[in-house]
């Protein structure tokens, strides 16, 4: 019953969040100044621009424009996409098949942005933690610090002025996918993988630190050292599990200013993906793409957070306990 219970209260937390998200952002799409016919189709007749108005639902009060997306959103209509250039009649590109070729690029770039940060923060959240006070701690700390309090934009304009104007050595913009080459391809998520990571890092590895340090402490930790087993062994084994569901909370929490950040970062270095895609929908008052495309958003983070809650009793059995007390 309380396991039921639980997965009922995360349920209905999940609903009114994408309810609320969903709604606050169609209010304020409805406030972007400008007649969304006009911007759409400026040399549309007038009565194509009724037509336009009338298809997405303007002139209709909010609630009932809301329900009204609401209810193709849930069935899988997430609008039309009006491209410019186009008349009223030719407009036949939809959300969905835009995302789809936008959405591959930003998963892409945000596995690439956690795979490296974790793979760089463990070892080293390990290693300070084992040299805690020392030199080397209290270097690599300051500068992990200094690292957390550079926003992702300031890096990435960094990096794109420094390697990619001032030395050449990689092309600041554009992307390249796996198909068109390997080695071209990672070259061009270099840059924005890096301007993404710094941060990432730094959280991370300070967060891992700390919680080593704490579970060090804990009579099992002093058990298995008084078995004689080796340093390096109690660390991964015994340790770094308990230790890192705080890694695992501050990857899932650290979603939304990744997707945030990707926004950005996909404008710096001009990569289409789901970021570009949001930015260029504000700018030509695409209603419907902004809608569908914050609530995708928006199911994306609060799935890997319940995916992250789900496996987090596997990881450290402390918590698999308490939860079958």
């Amino acid at each position: 019953m309380p396991k039921l219970f639980r997965i009922t209260q995360r349920l209905s937390q999940v609903v009114l969040v994408l309810f609320f998200v969903t709604f606050l952002v169609t209010i304020l799409v409805r406030l972007l100044p400008g007649d969304i016919a006009t911007t759409l189709f400026p040399f549309a007749t007038e009565n194509e621009k009724i037509a336009i108005r009338d298809e997405l639902g303007v002139n209709s009060n909010i609630f009932v424009y809301y329900f009204r997306w609401l209810g193709n959103f849930l069935t899988g209509d997430l609008g039309i996409y009006y491209s410019a250039g186009q008349s009223y009649e030719e407009a036949s590109l939809t959300v969905w098949a835009m995302l789809s070729q936008t959405i591959p690029r930003t998963l892409l770039i945000m596995v690439y942005t956690l795979g490296f940060s974790l793979l760089c923060s463990i070892p080293l959240g390990m290693l300070l933690a084992y040299k805690a006070d020392t030199r080397i701690d209290k270097v690599i700390s300051n500068i992990l610090f200094g690292l957390s309090s550079i926003p992702n934009f300031a890096v990435g304009l960094g990096l794109a002025y420094i390697i990619g104007v001032k030395f050449e050595l990689l092309n600041p913009i554009g992307y390249i996918t796996w198909a068109e080459g390997p080695a071209e391809h990672i070259k061009s998520v270099i840059m924005p993988v890096l301007s993404l990571s710094l941060g990432l890092i730094a959280t991370f590895t300070r967060l891992l630190r700390a919680d080593i340090i704490s579970t060090l402490k804990e009579d099992f930790v002093t058990m298995a050292s008084s078995k004689g087993l080796s340093n390096r062994w109690i660390l991964w084994r015994h340790v770094f599990r308990p230790s890192s569901l705080s890694l695992l909370t501050a990857a899932a929490l650290n979603m939304g200013s990744l997707i945030g950040g990707a926004v950005i970062i996909e404008v710096i270095f001009a990569i289409n993906g789901v970021g570009m895609f949001l930015v260029t929908s504000i700018a030509l008052r695409q209603y419907l793409a902004i809608q569908s495309t914050v609530a995708l958003i928006a199911i994306a983070y609060i799935l890997f957070n319940l995916i992250v809650d789900a496996f987090m009793p596997k990881i450290d059995p402390r918590i698999r306990s308490h939860h079958g007390a």
